[in-house]
């Protein structure tokens, strides 16, 4: 008679909400316990930094904390449209997205809250030989010294400093952490990250998923045999692999997407007794678990008595067994005189398909050599890009994380856009509409690499034309595919096939300073500050910043349309109606206030006067009352 534990209720909770304040922490008997870290908690609910040297159960590292901080500061970035390096920008649902991806992961933040099934990132390996990424974060060791505080300022030792390398760590660590902590929100319920990686890292990465995304929604880690044939220069082992961490972000709610079966799998599946059930395959019936009840004899058919195998007993209890002998469900061998195996019958299976396995062979999902093959035959022989993915594995990727028709996929690592391509190779096989997001930094090209020569100054152009010469090239096998299918077989329409993406570029806000820190702007500077928009930005630009701060996804229709001489933006209907000319008057007013739309925007320069302004919202009230103004 006692009543329920709250604090256990409580911390369960709050690791709902926040999965990394969750550890382990000794009890009053020396025992291990699941707590709260109270201090990582009010450094999540904190604006300032959190200072607490108090031991516990994680990893740590210099700089923890201040990217624990970062990753809960806002920022006053926004995006800007690029429709000339767009393709298909009017009808296109994916996205490719130019700038750093933790300025992106932060703008998106709100429009994509819980709207993505699944996230595929490839980052640095943190190895500092990777093709145009800067991804070697090692420090000096006095640069690392002098950061966590183990000299005075005479130079002398604080404490015994032995010789580890975290200094190696700490910066990507930092760096991957930031961004994992803002991705999180991103994933639906039933979502689903995975992350390439190798050796280097692996043992880091895993650990701060666990804290990021909870241990409890660990999936498993993946093993990707990248190489076909060993390297026999390798100094000791040969690496063929490497691996790919697979967290949900509910363990309850994600369904992992399982594998066709293979004609070899359903061979072992027969029907020699004619069951009207079908076929089915025989099971064994004894276990190595030991049960008195299930200690019995079985006489076969024709007289033989068996008993279960030595240290061995029956799967089920003489009752159990004795009902499935009724239902025919027993097994003695084509003779009638062999040991006894249950039937399992394929239409009875609790899943559809096969389950996957750890292990990604290269015969399966391909290898290094044909990721780079495929680039090559895109850009008519030159590669451009070191270590590409190949389209199969993302292909294998995307089924795990059982993508389906509209779901959105996100890779902030994009690089070569291997995933942008797999999207579309997948969309084209089984008529799906899934969408993708890719960020990339614009990374610029070694001088000397061949993408360079060919007129490819950065990472990101090389991912973009990627992404339109493989859209080109599916469509055609998809027309060519069509050609050869049997009467009645189904057919994918190239037309409704998504090809192309909007390029948005990260940017500083459209508006002047004043409007985001109005405690620099003193009397004399006012006369200056004649609008609150920097003169460089357009309207689409102002459209793309107002439909991130409500909340829109920018992948939604947008069309432009002119109403008595003004041009007005409508996004998804009348979800959204924008208008920033100059000298708004009634008559537009009403025009727009019949399309009843739930939001209308505005500039502030658009009025003459504070007057015009309340009167333009009054006039929606009566209009048009579920319409909600909005001034910029």
């Amino acid at each position: 008679m006692i009543t329920p534990d709250l604090t256990d209720k409580n911390i369960e909770q709050l690791g709902g909400l926040f999965p990394s304040v969750i550890t382990e922490m000794f009890d009053e008997n020396g025992e291990t316990k699941k707590g709260v870290d109270f201090d990582l908690l009010r450094q999540i609910l904190s604006k300032d930094l959190v200072e607490n040297d108090d031991e516990r159960y994680r990893l740590d590292w210099p700089g923890k904390k201040a990217s624990l901080l970062k990753a809960n500061t806002p920022i006053t970035k926004t995006l800007r449209p690029c429709r000339e390096e767009s393709l298909h920008f009017e009808k296109t649902e994916n996205l490719y997205i130019e700038g750093d991806n933790f300025e992106v992961l932060k703008i998106l933040q709100e429009s994509y809250l819980g709207k993505v099934k699944m996230i595929y990132i490839d980052p640095p390996y943190n190895t500092g030989n990777d093709f145009i990424y800067k991804d070697d974060y090692k420090r000096s060791k006095e640069e690392y010294e002098v950061e966590i505080g183990t000299t005075d300022e005479k130079g002398g030792k604080l404490f015994k400093n032995t010789d580890t390398n975290g200094r190696f760590h700490s910066d990507w660590l930092s760096m991957m952490y930031e961004r994992l902590i803002v991705a999180r929100d991103f994933l639906t319920d039933d979502g689903v990250i995975f992350i390439s990686i190798d050796d280097n890292e692996v043992h880091n990465l895993r650990k701060i998923c666990d804290e990021v995304f909870g241990e409890e929604n660990f999936i498993t880690e993946l093993i990707w045999e990248r190489a076909y044939a060993p390297k026999n220069d390798a100094l000791f082992i040969s690496k063929s692999h490497d691996y790919i961490l697979m967290y949900t972000k509910t363990i309850e709610q994600f369904q992992v997407g399982r594998l066709p079966r293979t004609d070899e799998a359903n061979a072992r599946y027969k029907n020699p007794d004619n069951d009207p059930r079908g076929v089915w395959k025989p099971s064994d019936l004894s276990v190595k678990t030991y049960n008195a009840d299930c200690d019995y004899t079985i006489t076969t058919p024709s007289g033989r008595p068996i008993e279960p195998p030595a240290g061995r007993c029956w799967s089920l209890s003489k009752k159990a067994f004795f009902e499935r002998l009724q239902d025919n469900r027993i097994w003695f061998g084509s003779d009638g005189n062999s040991v006894p195996s249950i039937k399992r019958f394929l239409n009875e299976l609790k899943f559809d398909g096969m389950a996957p396995t750890s292990i990604l062979f290269y015969k399966e999902v391909g290898h290094s050599q044909e990721g780079a093959k495929e680039l090559v035959s895109l850009f008519e022989g030159q590669g451009h890009f070191d270590g590409p993915k190949p389209v199969r594995l993302l292909k294998r990727i995307l089924q795990l994380a059982n993508t389906r028709e509209e779901d959105i996929i996100l890779d902030f690592f994009s690089g070569s856009a291997t995933t942008a391509h797999a999207i579309m190779k997948l969309n084209a096989e089984d008529g799906g509409h899934r969408k993708f997001i890719m960020v990339q930094l614009p990374e610029l090209c070694d001088e000397k690499s061949e993408a360079f020569k060919a007129g490819y100054k950065t990472i990101a152009e090389i991912g973009k034309e990627r992404i339109r010469r493989a859209g080109k090239k599916i469509v055609e096998e998809l027309k060519e595919e069509n050609q050869k299918l049997n009467l009645g077989e189904e057919m994918v329409d190239p037309e409704k096939l998504d090809i192309g993406f909007r390029v948005y570029k990260t940017d500083s806000s459209n508006m002047k300073d004043v409007f985001y820190h109005p405690y620099d702007v003193d009397q004399n500077k006012l006369p200056f500050v004649v609008s609150n928009i920097k003169e460089d930005r357009t309207a689409e630009d102002l459209l793309t910043q107002v439909m991130l701060e409500l909340g829109l996804t920018l992948d939604l229709p947008i069309e432009k349309m002119s109403i008595l001489g003004n041009t007005v933006y409508v996004v998804q209907a009348n979800a959204l109606i924008a208008c920033f000319n100059d000298n708004i008057n009634f008559s537009i007013v009403d025009e727009i206030a019949d399309l009843k739309p739930l939001q209308v925007v505005f500039k502030d320069e658009s009025f003459k006067d504070d007057k015009d302004r309340i009167n333009i919202e009054e006039r929606f009230k009566r209009l048009s009352s579920e319409t909600k103004v909005t001034v910029i």
